[in-house]
């Protein structure tokens, strides 16, 4: 076994991973070949640097809606809400069906109760 490890021949290291002209023309090449990227793109698509800015209201779409102004919305939403809540008015005419604010509504009920509505049980003493 001896005479077979003595005819390998020494060691050797590579004194440099990667010559440094190798690098610099590997970042060129990349350099360019994302300019040239570029370039074609904005040759193809001509008008994609214009920024447009809408003027006017927006276009209406179909539901679902995005908001363009959601705390607008909220508070608009809240506004009618409670404007239906403090305010009377008719539901149904013709069957006779009517709302009344809420602040009145609670105190019909709290005086009068809500017909038929279950009875509760006396708890015994």
């Amino acid at each position: 076994m001896a005479e077979h490890e003595s005819s390998l021949p020494p060691a050797r290291y590579e004194p440099e991973d990667v010559a440094f002209s190798y690098l610099l023309f590997g970042l060129v090449g990349t350099l360019a070949a994302v300019l040239l990227s570029l370039l074609l793109v904005i040759w193809m698509y001509p008008s994609i640097t214009l920024d447009k800015r809408l003027t006017g209201p927006l276009p209406l779409y179909p539901q679902p809606r995005l908001q363009s102004d959601p705390t607008a919305d909220m508070r608009q939403f809240q506004q009618s809400e409670l404007m239906r809540l403090n305010s009377s008015g008719w539901v149904d005419r013709a069957r006779g069906i009517a709302h009344i604010p809420i602040d009145d509504a609670m105190q019909r009920v709290a005086q009068q109760g809500i017909p038929d509505w279950p009875a509760t049980k006396e708890s015994p003493p």
